[in-house]
C-alpha cells in the first residue's frame, strides 16, 4: 500500500507541474496574440517561476527518498536545467524582451511539457501496476 501511496503523491506532483507550466505557456501564447500586455504576462508568470523550481526539486527529493531511483535519475535533467536558470539569473520573465523572446520561451515550455508528460505517463504507469499488485 505504500508503494501505491507515493505513485499517487508522485502523480499529484507531476499533474502540478504540467498546469504550472501550461499557464505559463498560455501566458506567452496570449501575448503572441496580443491579447494582454508584455508586463501582464511576465508579471504572471514570474509569479509562478520559483514555485513551479521548487516543486520540481520537493519531486527529486521525494523520488530519492522513495527508493525510485529510475525517477529519480529522469528528473535530474530538468531539475539541473531549473538550477542552471536560476544560477544565471535567466529564470525570470523580462518586461523589455518579451515579445524578442517569445518564440524561445514558448519552446523552452514545449519541452518542458514533453518531459513532465513523459514522467506522467511512467508514474500512470507504476501507479496502475502497484494498484493492481495490491489486489
Amino acid at each position: 500500500m505504500g508503494d501505491l501511496l507515493d505513485w499517487i503523491i508522485s502523480f499529484l506532483f507531476l499533474v502540478t507541474l504540467l498546469i504550472i507550466v501550461i499557464y505559463q505557456l498560455t501566458c506567452l501564447a496570449d501575448l503572441e496574440a496580443d491579447h494582454i500586455n508584455p508586463y501582464d504576462s511576465s508579471t504572471k508568470i514570474n509569479r509562478v517561476i520559483l514555485p513551479e523550481f521548487c516543486l520540481q526539486g520537493l519531486l527529486c527529493v521525494y523520488y530519492v527518498l522513495t527508493g525510485h531511483w529510475f525517477m529519480a535519475i529522469l528528473s535530474l535533467p530538468h531539475l539541473f536545467y531549473n538550477i542552471r536558470l536560476y544560477m544565471k539569473r535567466e529564470h525570470l520573465a523580462d518586461v523589455t524582451e518579451m515579445h524578442n523572446t517569445n518564440k524561445g520561451e514558448q519552446k523552452k515550455r514545449l519541452y518542458k511539457i514533453g518531459h513532465i508528460s513523459l514522467c506522467t505517463f511512467i508514474t500512470s504507469y507504476w501507479l496502475i501496476h502497484s494498484a493492481l499488485g495490491d489486489i
